[in-house]
């Protein structure tokens, strides 16, 4: 803190905060203490009121062979769906509901990120996107590791998002 950031810091956080998280995770990262897999699936209505629901994509997955193949990954390439995950659970809690304008912001975020990753990989077109988080605890180091994958402490399942239509 400084005279000029203690003057200004309402409009400094008006501008900055909602937008760019400010930490100190380069220099001193605090790594996971858990595995979390983002899943999505999409829906979409058709002419007679039907709706048709996708299988569903392995988001997670798709980062990580991204990641894999790039000798130069990018913070955001490596980063962007779990850091939007965890800021939406730092603003919804358990329950899924939006207690704040935050919240809502970081809800569209998460739902925007997923439905552009599916867009990209998936034909057709979709107005409701759906994710499911699945939570394991990291696998302890060893051959005791390998023998069968951790048990999930959480399987979460979002609630049906309507997002502007994607897709062909």
């Amino acid at each position: 803190p400084n005279p000029v950031s203690q003057r200004y810091s309402r409009q400094v956080v008006a501008w900055v905060y909602p937008l760019f998280e400010q930490n100190w995770q380069l220099f001193a990262p605090n790594p996971d203490s858990v595995n979390r897999r983002v899943w999505a699936r999409t829906a979409h209505s058709g002419p007679d009121g039907s709706a048709r629901v996708s299988p569903w994509i392995d988001l997670t997955a798709l980062d990580r062979a991204a990641v894999a193949h790039d000798p130069f990954p990018s913070h955001t390439a490596q980063n962007l769906l779990r850091r939007a995950w965890t800021s939406y659970v730092d603003t919804h809690g358990a329950d899924d509901r939006a207690h704040s304008p935050r919240a809502v912001m970081m809800q569209t975020y998460l739902s925007n990120i997923a439905a552009d990753r599916v867009a990209g990989r998936r034909a057709g077109t979709f107005e409701f996107i759906q994710l499911r988080v699945v939570t394991s605890p990291v696998a302890a180091p060893g051959a005791a590791a390998g023998r069968r994958p951790p048990t999930p402490v959480e399987n979460r399942l979002l609630p049906w998002w309507k997002v502007a239509p994607r897709g062909k």
